[in-house]
């Protein structure tokens, strides 16, 4: 565990320094590995943040141990959405969402394509490519149409103002860990659950999780993986059935969110495993594919979209390079996940190979060391891609609460020096770094 700290403090301070000091641009805001700004600064939400660190650093540990389970979620919930909120408006009320109306992101634009729908999906491959007439902003383009159809549908609910979608994006990720919690619990983990629940609640994802779709992609996410722990430990076969389509529908909607979550499988196939049942596979993979192959219809083919997807992404991203930023994507997912994910993903791995050998371990130790080493595969495979280079703090979100299951398999005193630590974190690079998100 020392070692694996020492290793992502390096690696950190490396990814600063390196540009620093050798000058090499990387193509990204003037504080790499992150998509950020030095802007030290105080504002509204630093002593409601202060206040919350200091008594989830005094409590949360203690808490998370001998609250019943259905209270524990509901402080888990209300503590991540008021962690959120108030480093969030650590930059005035402008923090809570005024980056979603940004001309790169998905508001401006589902508002302008709100009143025609199938005329959207039928152009939106054809909108992509750089050279485009008309092209799509940034981040609409990166993603498959599930994305834009979401704020498509806050527009439409009358939510559409960057004030409401920014609370109704906190909301939603503020249940992420909740999902996370009731897998673990469902797959016999209940005890680590409760060790990991801090972590899951509290951290510097919060950062970015307030003002990201991809905070919504995360508990989508997260929400697909515990129904599927459902389905994998149902003791009827109607049950298993119910849960495993109500998964692959949320999992088939995390493809059309983000051409890296299908990713999402590693994970998927970890659940199924620890539930000890494949019975859910094919109906779940069904009802994935039913999400899919819907859009077809209407013109947009997920396997058509993402070759020009990659194309453009080289015509711009290029110009990053990548022998930093493979190593660089890392520092900064743990800048995301916080310090102690190196603590947290080695003693996953070291608890998954002991596991691996027949030695003797508990429900506990294979349930969470499975899940947290599933996330650090997962992560690994889509930096090994070379389809992120900068700006990933952002789309490491739906991985990083199943890498910091991991935590449940520290000792106490790392478990409550940790948390201190990912509080301090996070109150340091809010009020020193203008993240850009």
């Amino acid at each position: 565990m020392w070692w694996a700290t020492g290793v992502v403090a390096a690696l950190i301070a490396l990814a600063i320094l390196v540009p620093a000091v050798t000058g090499v641009d990387v193509h990204v805001n003037s504080f790499p590995p992150l998509h950020a700004e030095w802007m030290p600064r105080l504002g509204p939400g630093t002593i409601p943040a202060l206040v919350l660190a200091v008594a989830a650093a005094r409590w949360g540990v203690g808490l998370a141990r001998r609250v019943p389970w259905r209270a524990l979620l509901w402080v888990v919930f209300g503590a991540s959405a008021l962690w959120m909120a108030s480093l969030a408006f650590v930059d005035t009320a402008s923090g809570l969402g005024a980056i979603l109306a940004s001309r790169h992101e998905y508001l401006p634009t589902a508002e302008q394509v709100v009143d025609d729908v199938p005329a959207m999906l039928r152009e939106f491959t054809s909108r992509i490519p750089w050279d485009a007439p008309d092209n799509w902003p940034i981040h609409v383009a990166g993603h498959p149409p599930g994305a834009l159809l979401f704020f498509v549908a806050l527009v439409r609910l009358g939510l559409g103002s960057w004030v409401v979608a920014g609370a109704v994006v906190i909301l939603i990720a503020s249940t992420t860990a909740v999902a996370v919690l009731v897998a673990m619990r469902r797959l016999g983990a209940e005890v680590a659950a409760r060790r990991a629940a801090p972590f899951l609640a509290m951290g510097p994802a919060a950062i970015w999780t307030a003002t990201s779709a991809d905070a919504v992609f995360a508990a989508t996410a997260a929400w697909g993986l515990c129904l599927l722990a459902h389905a994998a430990t149902a003791s009827m076969a109607r049950a298993l059935a119910w849960w495993a389509v109500g998964a692959g529908l949320l999992l088939g909607w995390c493809v059309m969110l983000s051409y890296g979550l299908p990713l999402l499988g590693v994970l998927s196939l970890t659940v199924l495993a620890l539930g000890r049942s494949w019975w859910p596979l094919p109906l779940a993979a069904a009802s994935a594919l039913v999400v899919v192959l819907a859009f077809v219809p209407f013109g947009f083919a997920w396997w058509e979209a993402f070759p020009v997807l990659v194309e453009r992404y080289w015509e711009g991203a290029a110009v990053r390079p990548g022998w930093y930023w493979t190593w660089a994507n890392l520092a900064a997912l743990a800048c995301t996940a916080g310090p102690v994910v190196g603590a947290a993903t080695a003693s996953a791995v070291g608890g998954l190979a002991r596991s691996l050998r027949h030695r003797p371990s508990g429900r506990e130790l294979l349930v969470a060391s499975s899940l947290s080493a599933a996330a650090l595969a997962t992560v690994l495979l889509a930096d090994a891609s070379q389809m992120s280079r900068s700006e990933v703090e952002r789309i490491w979100l739906p991985f990083v609460p199943w890498l910091l299951v991991g935590t449940a398999l520290l000792p106490l005193r790392w478990r409550r020096a940790g948390f201190v630590v990912q509080l301090g974190f996070a109150l340091v690079v809010q009020h020193l770094l203008h993240t850009g998100w």
